[in-house]
């Protein structure tokens, strides 16, 4: 299939991006599952400290999305997306199942392998939805926000499942509590392989999108020319394997996180500056306009990403388990899936919305959609911090309160993250596509590591600190983080006059 025949769909949605929803869908699941698990796995089943767990989360998470940024740039250069996405899925299934073998011995093992294949999957999923539109196409963000609901409903799954699973309140009839946690681990491989099989039996559809560098189609004929430069592909295998024993040193001590943090982050601006040496005046200002969307996205996911840190302790010390008065349900598991639930429902709407807008021609410019997205996220804090007025002597506070917290932060989400996927398709040039992509998401990184330390600079200072002590540490850092999100979403309003002169002709 031609690109061309691809991008000119009809409709509101090409059919290979549901294709790339399923895969993407239970990859996810996986994630996610993993993501929930980590922090309340190292304080209860390898005895971490709470401000420890904290800066471990944000570590090991940021590693997650650091690799990101590297796995863009293999794929750009050398692999394709293609082949990057199956090489990621096998390294994440590999370490999945280490996990499940024995979670507590091989903890940083397992988590090594699957910190380099989400490197190798995740940026390349997302780029090659954006090769789906032309540039111009006004369908792209709704296309974006479909894929994000996409994401949200195997974040919904496995961040519900694998928790619940491994707590003992999923399932606990069934499994026997020493295999709670090999379970809840060997669910995330299970589903792996699922993704992986949905991708392999769909890329056909997909005509040359994803296509490593060294492939390409003969006009008119399927038949495909290739390159001789396949010992880059092995080299980029091997070096991947042979990277493991270095992620497993820094990923287990915080104090190497902080290293590599210093280092990646400069490192890549300063390729991109060279880049965009190659390029002309109007692509470098979208350049730079991509860049300050970057920056700013690094303080909304440090806020944000508070849920699989500081808001996972919150859950497990501090709410109680009673929805509406009605369903009983795991903190922990609402914790990890209330916001993916929100996003489910409302993202198609959301999408739809800026359809409609865009028709009568009052939909707000991308810059502005950022700007409510962090007032948004920053009242949802202060309704985080709000749950100390419900508490009870004991500490104990309403996960209804809780709950409709993670609906604003959800409301301030959908005006971000997947419009931010999709400006930096809109924003990059094409040979750059997977290298913006990948510093979209090593911008999360730097979010999931400042995540990590306002999380540990929250907890209580009080030795054998009670229930009450911790929400009264938590909700009073929550309010901190509120403010932030705030002046950021009103410094982003006030400069998107000069930001959208950056854009040029990108809307």
């Amino acid at each position: 299939m031609q690109l061309e025949a691809i991008q000119n769909f009809e409709g509101k949605y090409p059919k290979q991006l549901w294709y790339l929803f399923l895969s993407e869908m239970w990859e996810r699941f996986s994630f996610y599952g993993m993501r929930g698990m980590l922090t309340f796995f190292m304080v209860n089943q390898l005895f971490m400290d709470e401000r420890s767990a904290n800066l471990q989360y944000g570590a090991t998470q940021a590693f997650v999305y650091a690799f990101t940024f590297i796995g863009g740039l293999f794929a750009d250069k050398i692999l394709g997306f293609r082949k990057s996405l199956f090489w990621g899925g096998l390294l994440m299934i590999t370490g999945s199942l280490i996990l499940c073998y024995d979670p507590k011995e091989f903890f940083f093992l397992g988590l090594s392998f699957n910190i380099i294949g989400t490197g190798f999957f995740k940026p390349n999923i997302s780029t090659m939805v954006g090769a789906l539109y032309k540039k111009n196409d006004t369908r792209r963000d709704a296309g974006f926000s479909l894929f994000y609901s996409g994401i949200n409903l195997g974040a919904l799954l496995g961040g519900y499942a694998c928790i619940a699973i491994g707590k003992g309140n999923m399932l606990a009839s069934i499994v026997p509590e020493t295999a709670r946690w090999n379970v809840a681990f060997g669910l995330v491989a299970v589903v792996m392989t699922i993704s992986l099989i949905t991708f392999v039996f769909t890329r056909k559809t997909m005509g040359p999108i994803g296509l490593s560098p060294f492939e390409t189609a003969k006009l008119g004929d399927a038949t495909l020319v290739k390159d001789k430069k396949k010992w880059q592909e092995y080299a980029v295998y091997i070096g991947g394997l042979l990277s493991i024993p270095v992620i497993i040193k820094m990923v287990s001590n915080t104090v190497y996180t902080d290293w590599f943090m210093y280092i990646i982050g400069p490192f890549s601006l300063i390729y991109l500056f060279y880049e965009m040496t190659k390029h002309n005046r109007d692509e470098v200002k979208k350049l730079i306009a991509a860049l300050l969307f970057i920056l700013f996205s690094v303080v909304f996911w440090a806020i944000f990403e508070q849920a699989g840190g500081s808001l996972s302790l919150f859950a497990a010390n501090n709410l109680d388990n009673k929805l509406l008065g009605v369903f009983t349900l795991d903190p922990n598991g609402v914790n990890n899936s209330a916001n993916s639930l929100f996003v489910i429902i409302f993202a198609p709407i959301v999408g739809l919305l800026w359809i409609a807008m865009a028709k009568k021609k009052i939909e707000p410019n991308t810059v502005i959609k950022f700007g409510i997205g962090f007032i948004m996220l920053g009242l949802a804090f202060y309704t985080f911090f709000s749950t100390r007025l419900f508490a009870s002597a004991a500490g104990i506070t309403s996960l209804d309160v809780f709950t409709i917290a993670y609906f604003v932060v959800t409301l301030g989400e959908l005006c971000l993250s997947p419009i931010g996927l999709s400006i930096m398709t809109k924003l990059s040039p094409a040979r750059l596509q997977g290298i913006m992509m990948g510093m979209w998401f090593l911008a999360s990184a730097y979010g999931q590591y400042v995540a990590g330390l306002f999380g540990a600079s929250i907890v209580s200072d009080i030795e054998n600190a009670t229930a009450m002590d911790k929400l009264i540490s938590y909700t009073e850092g929550y309010k901190q983080f509120a403010l932030y999100a705030l002046i950021a979403g009103v410094v982003l309003i006030v400069i998107s006059p000069l930001m959208r002169k950056l854009m040029g002709d990108v809307k």
